[in-house]
């Protein structure tokens, strides 16, 4: 069995802060063992849509490396812009 690899988001994330956390998760994607990838959204109080667009393509590296997608502890923000947006299954949160 192999072990998830957790990467926890900042506490923002909006558009200003994007370009910088996918230049951190995506080299984090790709340097994690085999296991799924989860991201733990628990820290997560300033969000935006630009956060849903670094949660899939976190989903579409993750993907690419045959490896599983999760996000935890998703604040209700999130979730209900999600699924506003129509995206909250593909990212596990409907």
């Amino acid at each position: 069995m192999t072990e998830a690899a957790t990467l926890i988001l900042p506490a923002a994330l909006t558009l200003r802060d994007a370009r910088s956390a996918l230049a951190t998760l995506g080299p984090a994607i790709a340097a994690a063992g085999d296991g799924t990838i989860v991201i733990d959204a628990g820290a997560l109080v300033q969000i935006d849509s630009a956060s849903l667009a670094v949660l899939l393509q976190c989903r579409r590296l993750a993907e690419g490396r045959q490896r599983g997608f999760e996000v935890r502890n998703a604040p209700a923000k999130l979730v209900d812009l999600a699924k506003l947006y129509g995206v909250a299954e593909l990212l596990g949160m409907a």
